[in-house]
């Protein structure tokens, strides 16, 4: 990628409730479209995803983590 802080969202133990991710919600994963948001809960169960750790966010809304910008809670 072109910006290299920012960290991959493919494994569960790089993310927290509290985190500020960007995400793709599944309506826009041919465009590829990112949400911005804090997450609320992690959703998938398992270690890894390639395509990224499903989570929700504070506002509800649902996708697959591309990128972590920052981990402070």
């Amino acid at each position: 990628m072109a910006n290299q802080d920012k960290t991959s969202g493919q494994f569960r133990n790089n993310i927290k409730p509290g985190y500020r991710v960007e995400l793709v919600q599944k309506q826009h994963q041919r465009s590829g479209q990112l949400t911005e948001g804090i997450v609320s809960k992690l959703l998938t169960k398992s270690a890894q995803h390639p395509h990224g750790i499903k989570v929700m966010l504070d506002s509800g809304i649902v996708g697959r983590v591309k990128y972590i910008l920052s981990n402070e809670e």
